[in-house]
């Protein structure tokens, strides 16, 4: 069994790779070679910290491969100097059940993100987008930046976020620009993205460029939503997982409920598109939302990249099970 700490995944998942695996993972998910299981969020009390446990069965190119991420959330953990996502992804065999990889779920998670905010601007983002808004201030706003440079490079990124610590910070360490005031960071952005853990609404209509497209990623709970009624109503709508989003995607089921759109306003998963299957933005004046809401597949598939890489490098640690 090979066990890869946060340093080891790091260096066996570069971002380039990790988009790679993406793309190609969400393509097999659209052609069924992933076998996708609903999200279990625990919640032992208030204020205790939250699981979630994500399972998949991939059987990509005749290997077959159970999947399991479990995930904690600590929304106490930046004061501890920790991320607030833990957690391991476990790949066991198939065919026999054998463990064979623990990966720390950390790493995964905010790169398999953010590389998925990268196949979904490449695929739906205008092709001379140039300037990227980033709302948000935690892990993923610096994956974002580093996944969006290999899919947009050159790309001017303008930052906001309410901690004007760390935003001078990671100005700082990416070279962004800092705006004001979300609004007038998304002015002239032809890509924006939400990476905030909001439960209202940070972005108006009106603030948004035409052919504008959205990575809407804060938020996963049918409760909470960074994107309000209009913008929605307004946009052709993916998403990663059609099942997933029937159950836990705030920004469709609330305008759903209040009837402002209909049952089948997501035109299309991400992975249907890269799959030719469905189309993607249809003129260069369309509003785009792509809403991550963060599946199974992506996390085994960047874990099996990695553990791929790992052992061509000789990176991790290999444990008799």
């Amino acid at each position: 069994m090979l066990i890869l700490n946060q340093q080891a995944v790091a260096e066996a998942l570069p971002m380039a790779d990790c988009i790679d695996a993406m793309r190609e993972a969400l393509s097999d998910f659209a052609h069924g070679r992933y076998v996708l299981f609903p999200r279990h969020q625990l919640n032992a009390g208030p204020g205790e910290v939250l699981m979630g446990l994500m399972p998949t069965f991939s059987h990509v190119g005749g290997e077959k491969l159970w999947c399991l991420k479990d995930v904690l959330v600590a929304h106490d953990n930046h004061k501890r100097g920790l991320d607030n996502h833990q957690g391991a992804v476990l790949l066991n065999d198939g065919a026999t059940g054998q463990l064979l990889a623990v990966l720390d779920a950390t790493e995964i998670t905010a790169r398999r993100t953010a590389a998925t905010s990268a196949v979904a601007t490449a695929a739906l983002a205008r092709p001379n987008a140039k300037t990227i808004a980033i709302l948000g201030t935690g892990t993923q706003a610096a994956t974002h930046i580093a996944a969006l440079r290999h899919v947009l490079p050159g790309a001017r990124f303008i930052l906001w976020g309410r901690s004007a610590d760390k935003l001078a910070d990671l100005s700082r360490e990416t070279g962004a620009e800092i705006a004001d005031s979300a609004q007038a960071a998304v002015a002239d952005a032809d890509v924006v993205c939400t990476l905030t853990g909001s439960k209202e609404p940070i972005v108006e209509l009106g603030w948004l460029k035409p052919g504008c497209h959205i990575n809407a990623v804060g938020s996963s709970n049918r409760t909470a939503r960074e994107l309000g009624d209009d913008i929605v109503a307004a946009s052709a709508f993916f998403v990663d997982s059609r099942s997933q989003a029937a159950v836990e995607c705030g920004e469709l089921l609330q305008p759903l409920e209040r009837g402002v759109i209909g049952p089948d306003h997501a035109r299309a998963e991400l992975g249907e598109v890269l799959a030719g299957l469905r189309p993607g933005r249809t003129s260069l004046t369309e509003l785009t939302v792509f809403k991550s809401l963060g599946i199974a597949v992506e996390d085994a598939a960047a874990a099996i990249r990695a553990v791929n890489n790992a052992i061509d490098k000789g990176l991790g640690q290999k444990v008799d099970w």
